[in-house]
Parts: C-alpha cells; sequence; structure tokens
C-alpha cells in the first residue's frame, strides 16, 4: 500500500481536477504529515507516475499569471478501483511496523540493569513529552477538525500511551532481573 498514492486518489476523488500544488496545500490543510509516511513534496513525482499507470489522467495545462504552467489531473475509473482496493484492505489490515527499540533491547547485554533503567526512564520521558505536545496539538485542532479527524489524532495518542505502558512494563520486569551485564563482566574477571 503507498500512502501516497491513497491520499492522492482521494484528494482528487473528493475534489475534482487539481494541479499538483492545489494537491500538496491539500495535504498541507489535512496536516497529512501527522499521520502518514510521505513527505508532501513527493506528491509531484507521484503524479507522473500515476498519470502513465492510468490512474490518474491529464485534463489540461493551465498558466496563471507568472506563475510557471501547471498540470492539471483527474482520477480515472482505474483510480477510482484502486482507491476502493486500496483503502478497504487498509481498514481490513493491521500493520504494525517493527521498531528499533526491540532489536536496540536485545542487544543490550552489555548495559546494567542501572543503565537500562535509565535509558527507560529517559524513553518514557520522552514518549510523555511527545503525548503531551499531540494532545496540546489535538486540543488546538479541535474546533476546526472534523469527527474523522479526531479519530486519527485519538488513535496516535492512544499508541502513545501503548508505548508508554510497554516502557513502564520493561521497568517492572528489570525490577526483577539480576544485573546480568554486572554477573557476565565478573565472570569474564576469574
Amino acid at each position: 500500500m503507498s500512502a501516497i498514492r491513497l491520499f492522492i486518489l482521494g484528494t482528487l476523488d473528493r475534489g475534482g481536477p487539481m494541479h499538483g500544488h492545489q494537491i500538496r496545500r491539500a495535504a498541507q490543510v489535512d496536516r497529512t504529515e501527522l499521520w502518514t509516511d510521505f513527505k508532501v513534496g513527493s506528491i509531484y513525482a507521484a503524479l507522473p507516475r500515476m498519470a502513465s499507470d492510468g490512474t490518474v489522467a491529464v485534463t489540461h495545462s493551465e498558466k496563471v499569471g507568472n506563475r510557471p504552467e501547471r498540470t492539471v489531473y483527474e482520477i480515472t475509473e482505474a483510480g477510482r478501483g484502486e482507491l476502493r482496493a486500496v483503502r478497504d484492505a487498509v481498514f481490513t489490515s493491521t500493520r504494525l511496523l517493527p521498531d528499533p527499540v526491540d532489536l536496540a533491547l536485545q542487544n543490550a547485554h552489555d548495559l546494567s540493569v542501572a543503565d537500562l533503567r535509565r535509558v527507560f526512564e529517559g524513553r518514557i520521558a520522552a514518549v510523555t513529552a511527545q503525548s503531551i505536545a499531540w494532545q496540546n496539538q489535538w486540543d488546538a485542532a479541535r474546533p476546526y477538525i472534523s469527527a474523522r479527524e479526531s479519530l486519527t489524532f485519538a488513535h496516535t495518542n492512544l499508541r502513545l500511551e501503548a508505548e508508554a505502558a510497554w516502557s513502564r512494563a520493561v521497568l517492572d520486569e528489570l525490577d526483577n532481573e539480576t544485573d546480568g551485564a554486572d554477573l557476565h563482566q565478573a565472570e569474564g574477571q576469574r
């Protein structure tokens, strides 16, 4: 699934024909950088690829004032089919990307329990700060966003809360662990 394709197709389906700058502006207004994994500037590169695969079509070019000439795109029937298929696939699948913190934890054998505690206490502080910042953004946006947009804020907020809870569980587990790194060091010194 390509988030940028989903966004472009959805935007053109909802808003009608647009040029790349209008689609980019829609991404900025929709705050897509908060909940997608693409940069809005990549819209310009995606549009010609999508035109060549038939999901969007060029309707015309336009030049307004001193601005550069802009190509206007519209969604095709094939694009509407892809929009429905991709959207439905996203709704029915769970995409939980591996978090590098799990790999780091598996390779923290050289850290003492005390050092690992400090790492995770810092992680909890960072996640908590991110959660507070996210909540502040949500509060500021609340008067201007739809109920569905509010649900996306809630989704991210719950994910941050889950990350903090997992990090606290790591700390709880560390309380029950003997300091394996110190034991291994002591054994190596004998």
